[in-house]
């Protein structure tokens, strides 16, 4: 049995249509709302092996070699955004992960992580320990 559009025209009502335009615009603003609301990114944290060994601000441009077990890796900070451009690792996800302005890339072959911090989040301190 194929499901037509058609077919589906008999039975969608006014109110169907207003409840998809209402759920669409709801999910819109909700988008606006996170991207006006996520403090920007002011810094980037380089670590390898779980120690720090960058610390850069976000708004100059620079290109930086970080080296990891696997070998050298090329992070580049441009226009406020950070990507890893070149990388040892296997499958080269943290490659293909592309620009980011939050957040974090993670090569978790090379045991490189690349952070986006604001100057708030780098503030924050832990509230809680669970063993």
């Amino acid at each position: 049995m194929k499901l037509r559009l058609r077919d589906l025209k008999g039975k969608i009502t006014p109110a169907d249509v207003i409840l998809l335009f209402l759920l669409l615009a709801i999910s819109i603003s909700g988008l606006i709302f996170i991207d006006n609301v996520m403090p920007q990114g002011t810094e980037v944290i380089i670590d390898v092996n779980g120690k720090q060994v960058y610390m850069l601000p976000l708004n100059t441009d620079k290109s930086v070699k970080v080296k990891g077990p696997l070998g050298d890796t090329l992070v580049e900070i441009r226009d406020g955004k950070v990507r890893i451009t070149e990388s040892p690792c296997p499958n080269k996800i943290c490659i293909k992960q592309g620009w980011i302005k939050r957040g974090a890339i993670v090569c978790l072959p090379n045991r490189i992580v690349v952070r986006v911090n604001s100057t708030k989040d780098g503030n924050r301190k832990v509230d809680a320990i669970t063993g």
